[in-house]
């Protein structure tokens, strides 16, 4: 179920594969937009993504605006107002790349598809809020490149239907993302649960993509098999847009990924093969091994009570004792050291 985006492996057994979700919140402002690559970059993440979309080719004129988006009026022009200059996507991509960073977009529509393969992206997102449509889902998937799918909303058959018609298409680098569609999302409807089930039951890669505040919920995603994360960056939770308030900032962007990488390198292999090299020390020095409870004279028959369990750990295994028993010492050993081999 891995496969490739760009250099990076993305799968299980992969380190988690890290997007700064830029989205919309550049402002239409382009130093703005490289100042969050840059900041991004700083981060130590893999990706920055950003949303490609026209209003017009979105949303109708007549749609409703959604209650947390409180304070606007009309989301057709709010989204208007959050349109990507399309004329940024190269010289961005190229400005991520020279930073180390992969850079990819949500295309809503055919034309961003389009625009996007034009310029090289190496992999295409798509929204939560797109996921019922199929057929811009099959004209991405066509690409052949690596199709992210966020499942804020979806229900079981949506999900299917979505990954049946990127296999349609040949595709089967698909990574599913759990989400939440709520801005900020609560930690208890996170339900991380659902990446395993979605990962036994469609053979995908699965990631988390985050809502809620902070970095608990992400962390804690990756401890539970994530093989992405997707987090909205801002540079200030209080500049003017709808998705700085509840995104992450720079510097918690940096810890976050730093809490990542400690616990992707704490999940180790699962084996259970004895000490570490670094654990040898305290293997021989702290475990407890027989050792002799008295003085014991040479020539005398080792009973039970002339043993006990201490540290260290030099000593014959204590599970061995019953061998121990009815040997004979073959020199003085005095009360306190360890029983070795040699001495019985």
């Amino acid at each position: 179920m891995n496969f490739k985006i760009k250099d990076k492996h993305v799968g299980l057994g992969c380190k988690s594969f890290i997007i700064a979700e830029i989205g919309s919140n550049h402002n239409q402002d382009f130093e703005l937009a490289l100042n969050l690559i840059d900041k991004a970059a700083e981060a130590g993440v893999d990706a920055v993504k950003f949303q490609t979309f026209r209003a017009d080719a979105h949303v109708s004129k007549f749609a409703e605006m959604p209650s947390y988006l409180k304070g606007y009026e009309n989301i057709h022009e709010l989204i208007k107002s959050l349109e990507l200059n399309r004329d940024w996507q190269k010289p961005l991509k190229e400005y991520a790349e020279e930073k180390g960073l992969i850079f990819f977009s949500s295309p809503c529509d055919y034309e961003a598809v389009d625009q996007l393969e034009k310029i090289g992206v190496p992999a295409h997102k798509v929204a939560s809020f797109d996921l019922p449509d199929l057929d811009l889902i099959r004209y991405i998937a066509k690409t052949q490149k690596p199709i992210l799918l966020s499942t804020g909303l979806a229900d079981w058959m949506e999900i299917q239907r979505a990954v049946d018609v990127c296999r349609e298409e040949g595709n089967n680098q698909i990574l599913l993302f759990q989400c939440t569609s709520l801005y900020p999302a609560p930690a208890n409807l996170s339900n991380l649960k659902a990446m395993q089930t979605m990962r036994d039951n469609f053979q995908v890669v699965v990631g988390y993509s985050d809502h809620t505040l902070g970095d608990n919920i992400p962390v804690a995603a990756v401890a539970m098999g994530a093989s992405a994360i997707e987090k909205h960056f801002t540079l200030d939770r209080k500049m003017s847009g709808p998705d700085h308030a509840f995104a992450i900032e720079p510097d918690e962007l940096r810890i976050m990924v730093r809490k990542i990488r400690e616990v992707e390198s704490a999940i180790g292999d699962g084996s259970k093969s004895g000490p570490r090299n670094e654990e040898m020390d305290m293997f021989h020095k702290v475990r407890r091994s027989l050792h002799a409870s008295k003085d014991i004279k040479k020539g005398t028959v080792i009973t039970e009570d002339m043993l006990v369990s201490k540290r260290p750990g030099f000593g014959v295994p204590i599970y061995l004792k019953d061998i121990v028993i009815g040997r004979v010492a073959r020199e003085d050993i005095n009360k306190d050291s360890w029983i070795s081999w040699d001495l019985i």
